[in-house]
């Protein structure tokens, strides 16, 4: 073959893959092109070593639900209720507290690992023997904002790719006409978009959201998937055209990444068509399932919604779903009225939670889908007012089900009023770092070239959480 017809040849492929045709060929090959993680966008990346896990829900409690009145019961906390905190309070807090303040919730053993549950989650309590629970978790931020980004982005002060960008990004996705990064009912408060944007990666890896925290679940909807004006024959001829046009500005400039992200939100909104409405469609679902979830009571119906989509979205190989639970009223964050606040709170999501943990299982689903429940911190074990918490970044609860960890398992544990982590404490760094490990991926591998350095979800911190994994 002549150099003439090579270089001929590889000039229509260049051209061609810069383009929406060469970008949508790319997407219906990519699940059987070798790659590794951090190839372009539309491949499916092979991980760095066998997974555990091939997708996360994350439940993402807004506020700072307090570790003391749910999974971390403190007998000394009850015993000593009304007096001073035996030891120094942090040197950095987010308000002033006083004495000690005991759970107004009574605690009882669960299932086999005899795990201790408030009277909070009488549903949940019945799942304890799948969960893996962390009590040593800790962060470094007692403010909302910065604590919520840190959770998400690994950073509390600088705007960075988002955990579900990073998955996305090492792992691409399983299904060429759904997001591989898909976020719920996300707050827009405490940084907002940042909490699910890609940052400086590509925008290709960005979270989509469906409605937002101040939208009820069933109006939570890809917005203008439907287009009623254009059939799909005239709309894939505008995508053509539409590529001539890019085509010929990257004949001048040369490659564009920011165009090519453009070029494939177009086209993975075009394939969106066939595939979104029927993935949100909760119609097709039995009524006994729709129960199970707790889409038959006013309370739990608008978080049973989200966590019934988050699985139908799991099971059609979206890679990161995050649901959250937030109002703009009573959020997790009761630094006054605890007992209202959080019985509120968890009537709102303990059936839902359940429901989803139990259709996981029984759908064969929960092997290799890790589900994460958490907050951005906890709550102190001294009031706040007369019968509220504050924010507790020092000693927190998080637990974890299916995709590699132990289950019915407890790692570490705070001090004897649950003020502190002071036993194998895990930071936040460590827990991305052990949740990209169960997803096949090495957190200090997987890395991006920005302005002339390497980032990663950890930064320069983390260690994997050996101790949970099964």
């Amino acid at each position: 073959m002549s150099e003439g017809v090579l270089l001929h040849r590889r000039n229509l492929l260049q051209r061609a893959a810069v383009g929406f045709g060469g970008l949508a060929a790319a997407s219906l090959l990519a699940d059987s092109a070798p790659s590794v993680a951090g190839a372009e966008p539309l491949t499916t990346p092979a991980p760095h070593f066998p997974a555990r896990a091939k997708r996360v829900i994350f439940l993402f409690m807004k506020g700072g639900p307090s570790h003391l009145d749910t999974f971390d019961p403190k007998p000394l906390l009850t015993r000593d209720h009304g007096q001073p905190l035996p030891f120094a309070k942090p040197r950095v807090q987010f308000a002033p507290t006083g004495n000690l303040l005991k759970s107004p919730w009574q605690f009882q053993q669960y299932g086999d690992s005899g795990t201790w549950v408030s009277d909070l989650f009488p549903h949940l309590s019945q799942r304890v023997d799948d969960l893996c629970f962390i009590h040593s978790m800790h962060g470094t931020n007692p403010a909302h904002g910065g604590a919520v980004l840190k959770l998400h982005t690994g950073s509390d002060n600088f705007v960075r790719p988002s955990m579900g960008s990073w998955v996305s990004y090492g792992l691409g996705t399983d299904n060429q006409n759904l997001p591989a990064f898909i976020t719920i009912c996300p707050t827009l408060a405490h940084g907002g978009v940042n909490n699910w944007g890609s940052a400086f990666l590509p925008a290709t890896y960005q979270g989509t959201p469906l409605g937002n925290a101040s939208v009820p679940s069933d109006q939570a909807r890809v917005k203008f998937i439907s287009n009623t004006h254009l059939p799909s024959a005239v709309q894939r001829r505008q995508l053509e055209q539409l590529r001539l046009f890019n085509e010929a500005h990257l004949a001048h400039s040369g490659p564009e990444a920011s165009l090519a992200a453009r070029i494939e939100a177009f086209e993975l909104a075009f394939r969106m068509q066939t595939e979104m409405p029927e993935a949100e469609d909760l119609t097709q679902e039995s009524q006994a399932t729709q129960a199970l979830y707790g889409m038959d009571d006013p309370v739990t119906a608008n978080f049973g919604r989200m966590c019934l989509m988050a699985r139908r979205f799991a099971e059609r190989g979206v890679r990161f779903i995050q649901v959250t639970h937030s109002d703009s009223k009573v959020q997790w964050d009761q630094h006054s009225d605890l007992e209202n606040g959080h019985a509120k709170n968890a009537r709102e999501v303990d059936r839902p939670i359940a429901g989803l943990l139990a259709d996981l299982k029984a759908r064969g689903l929960l092997e290799d889908t890790l589900v994460w429940w958490g907050g951005e911190f906890g709550r102190t074990p001294t009031v706040e007012g007369s019968n509220g918490r504050d924010h507790n970044p020092e000693g927190f609860t998080m637990w974890l089900a299916g995709g590699g960890v132990k289950a019915g398992y407890h790692h570490g544990a705070t001090d004897d009023y649950g003020f502190y982590a002071t036993h194998d404490k895990v930071h936040i760094h460590d827990l991305h770092a052990t949740l990209l490990h169960l997803l096949g991926l090495d957190h200090e591998r997987l890395t991006y070239r920005y302005a002339g350095r390497d980032f990663r979800l950890t930064d320069v911190e983390g260690d994997v959480v050996t101790p949970i994994i099964a």
